[in-house]
């Protein structure tokens, strides 16, 4: 299983115009794969959406893409809303939850840290033994890492019911050493955006 990212930064006031047409030519698009979710930033770079698309392997998304764009159903006319886009391919971390539909937000938070290459499989151990006490406070929405290293290498999501709660659920598991794992290995770099859910998002 993979997962591609996508990131989009649109022109000024364009994210309403880009949901409109995204959203209507999803539902024949979503009958060759399912999209996994969509937002849009509410902290962070302006007139940024971030669409989220599980596929089986790399040969299966090329394949999807090709019988999406032969067809004429995909991708949907937005090219004059866009000013830049970023794919990446990243894989899910094993304790991660299933992308999809959920109704866990409405705010999502996706933090994106560096780490050296070499330094992946210890994280993935540390985050997989504290999870479960972390989940306690509120759901992980994804958490995935690249192969390849690279920036960004290490990508993860948490759902929460509003803004004040992440506040709190933040302080607390700090405050009783729940999170971060205290013995993952240091971070290089690391960004972070909150995101609001598009209508048509199976994860809202």
């Amino acid at each position: 299983m993979i997962h591609e990212i996508r990131t989009y930064n649109l022109k000024h006031k364009m994210v309403p115009e880009y949901r409109k047409r995204f959203g209507d030519k999803l539902p024949e698009r979503a009958k060759l794969s399912p999209l996994g979710g969509h937002w849009a930033t509410e902290v962070g770079n302006p007139n940024e959406v971030v669409a989220i698309w599980p596929y089986d392997s790399l040969e299966h998304r090329k394949q999807v893409r090709a019988e999406a764009d032969a067809s004429g159903i995909w991708p949907p006319d937005t090219g004059d809303l866009i000013e830049s886009m970023v794919s990446e391919i990243y894989t899910p971390a094993p304790f991660a939850p299933a992308i999809g539909e959920r109704n866990i937000g409405p705010i999502y938070e996706m933090r994106m840290y560096t780490y050296s290459a070499e330094d992946i499989p210890e994280v993935l151990e540390s985050w997989g033994e504290r999870l479960a006490a972390r989940q306690e406070y509120s759901p992980m929405a994804g958490c995935w890492y690249k192969e390849t290293g690279g920036l960004d290498n290490f990508v993860h999501m948490w759902a929460y019911p509003s803004f004040e709660e992440r506040i709190r659920i933040r302080a607390e598991t700090r405050e009783k050493g729940v999170w971060p794992p205290p013995n993952s290995p240091p971070i290089i770099r690391q960004r972070t955006k909150l995101l609001m859910p598009a209508p048509f998002s199976p994860m809202q």
